[in-house]
């Protein structure tokens, strides 16, 4: 009876370590990544001016000072890849002055958010609406590329809801003529196992973190603890794992960086305090609020 239950442990643990295993034959350098090894959170932003999270403005200061970004990319209803976090508007998005309907979302702090998602307008519809109160528009995510140009690297979340990876495509046509260095990540696996299938060569990184930690309770079911753990890395092979900051001890993250030398990104480190906590434990960080020394 023992031998047969530590016969079943040892099968598990083996299966587990195979689940979780990130890619181990033909994995890209992440040299050129690891170069400037600190990236802007949506550009070198701050909500309460005219650089608002995932501007030009913002990306522009992140650029002039060095700083690698990352950044947040989606599809419009007409297909055109734009640079936006929340699949919702309301947060970021506001109404020209004047011009607010009456179907307008009316945000925590009071202000009055644009009603509906990304996809439910064409690029040009977009155009209308203003990031926060600065005069900042949602950038194309080619004008985005335009304006970096190959200067400071670059991480490139792919917003993918549920089972629609169409984003991957379109993104990865423009990428093959972008010269400068840049890497993909997504919270979803679909969307990593994408590039596994149709671009190989892409640094591709599995984004995480210990959801059912958190407060809403579609988090606290099995997929997310599957994500958590990082057990679809059997399906998309990842180069490297960006995880939460605050859960840095989660076993599979650990084992993927200290077992399997995979690269680790931190998100979102938020103070040069939590910098230095964090500088044995990940290779890479993306930061906001602060300037990091």
């Amino acid at each position: 009876m023992l031998k047969t239950l530590l016969i079943i442990i040892v099968v598990l643990v083996v299966l587990y370590l195979l689940a979780i295993m990130p890619r181990m034959i033909g994995r890209p350098s992440a040299e050129k990544l690891l170069k400037q090894n600190l990236y802007a959170h949506r550009g070198l932003h701050d909500n309460n001016t005219e650089a608002p999270e995932n501007s030009m403005a913002a990306f522009k200061k992140a650029v002039d000072a060095g700083y690698g970004i990352e950044l947040d990319v989606q599809l419009t209803r007409d297909g055109v890849p734009v640079v936006f976090h929340d699949f919702t508007l309301a947060r970021v998005a506001r109404y020209e002055e004047g011009h607010v309907p009456e179907d307008a979302v009316r945000n925590e702090d009071g202000s009055l958010g644009v009603a509906g998602k990304v996809i439910d307008y064409t690029y040009e519809e977009l155009q209308q609406f203003h990031l926060l109160g600065s005069d900042e528009k949602i950038p194309k995510f080619e004008d985005f590329l335009k304006l970096v140009d190959g200067k400071i690297p670059l991480i490139i979340e792919l917003k993918i809801e549920l089972f629609d990876v169409s984003v991957c495509a379109v993104v990865d046509k423009i990428l093959r003529s972008y010269t400068g260095v840049f890497c993909i990540e997504s919270f979803n696996p679909l969307g990593l196992y994408w590039f596994k299938r149709h671009h190989k060569d892409i640094f591709r990184g599995q984004l995480s973190e210990e959801f059912f930690r958190e407060p809403e309770k579609l988090w606290h079911t099995p997929l997310y603890y599957a994500l958590a753990f990082l057990i679809f890395n059997f399906l998309t092979r990842p180069d490297f794992v960006a995880y939460n900051h605050k859960y840095q001890r989660n076993l599979s993250r650990k084992l993927c960086r200290g077992l399997y030398k995979n690269t680790a990104a931190a998100w979102t480190i938020k103070s040069q305090e939590e910098l230095d906590k964090n500088r044995n434990f990940f290779d890479i960080f993306i930061f906001e609020g602060f300037i990091p020394s």
